[in-house]
């Protein structure tokens, strides 16, 4: 199995940065894909922004470009969101996830805890 163990969410004011983490550890994959979905009150589920731990693609959805940008330390299976100027609708309760079967944007499997992050006004 997989285990994703996130870190870094927290409370911040409007305008300000976080970094998230999250380590993967368990069974290892040849070529695999980690993204951060959030999830708020209200709202469905969305991917916010996705690696290749091999390859180079990326993905970062519309409204975090600019603002939000995704990296990765492959050695130690490792994925990083940095974010900042944030916003209050960035308020959400922040997911890593892994994809098994290389990069997508779909497929998923393994999830983490979920880590939350609110930005006061």
């Amino acid at each position: 199995q997989v285990q994703l163990v996130e870190s870094g969410g927290g409370l911040v004011q409007a305008g300000g940065s976080l970094r998230l983490s999250c380590a993967a550890s368990g069974r290892t994959f040849s070529d695999y894909a980690m993204g951060w979905f959030r999830h708020a009150p209200g709202k469905e589920r969305e991917l916010v922004s996705a690696i290749s731990m091999r390859g180079a693609n990326t993905y970062s959805a519309d409204d975090v470009k600019g603002r939000f940008t995704i990296s990765r330390d492959s050695a130690n299976h490792t994925v990083y969101l940095q974010m900042n100027s944030l916003k209050p609708e960035d308020t959400a309760v922040y997911y890593c996830a892994l994809r098994p079967t290389g990069w997508g944007m779909k497929g998923y499997d393994f999830w983490g805890q979920g880590t939350q992050v609110t930005v006061s006004s």
